[in-house]
């Protein structure tokens, strides 16, 4: 800020107005305690305001009490975690699993650098990212909708073949 805005300290109105105390916040008067003090009670109150005011407004049902016995038939992770769930889940061999996961963050890494010869700012003329990232992000919505399902008719890794398979098993549901 000193680069864009310096002070004249020639002028008499800006001396005036330093003498007053106006102007501390852009000509170096420290924030402490001057504007702190006044701020950090106001931040404070009003996020317990807000908080308590929420907590008044809507507060959390609490419901039956869990029972450790029983539990539900189907465990799913959030909603963030479906397509490594997947992943774990149909792979027969849990150590190419585990692999297979691995791969994806290293995967990405490696981008940049098959990219590095291709110098184009524009997204649409780097091939290589766009092809990477369509695949990654078709290969995570459908892992992530297979995720929701039963492992029964839930989509493996044969994409096309679970997914034509699931596709006639909604179309033969609507026509009854």
């Amino acid at each position: 800020m000193a680069v864009i805005k310096k002070p004249d300290l020639k002028n008499p109105i800006l001396l005036s107005k330093l003498a007053k105390g106006m102007g501390h916040n852009y000509y170096g008067e420290p924030a402490w305690p001057n504007d702190l003090l006044y701020i950090f009670p106001v931040v404070i109150l009003g996020t317990f305001a807000c908080v308590i005011g929420l907590a008044v407004i809507d507060p959390v049902i609490i419901g039956e009490p869990a029972n450790p016995f029983a539990t539900p038939l189907e465990i799913l992770p959030e909603w963030y975690f479906y397509p490594t769930f997947q992943l774990l889940r149909t792979v027969p061999n849990k150590l190419l699993g585990v692999l297979l996961i691995a791969a994806v963050p290293i995967g990405l890494l490696t981008v940049p650098f098959i990219e590095s010869i291709n110098r184009a700012q524009n997204p649409l003329r780097r091939p290589v990212a766009i092809t990477f990232f369509f695949i990654g992000t078709f290969s995570a919505i459908w892992l992530g909708i297979g995720a929701t399902l039963p492992i029964n008719i839930s989509l493996t890794l044969g994409f096309f073949l679970s997914g034509n398979k699931l596709i006639r098993r909604f179309l033969s549901s609507k026509t009854v």
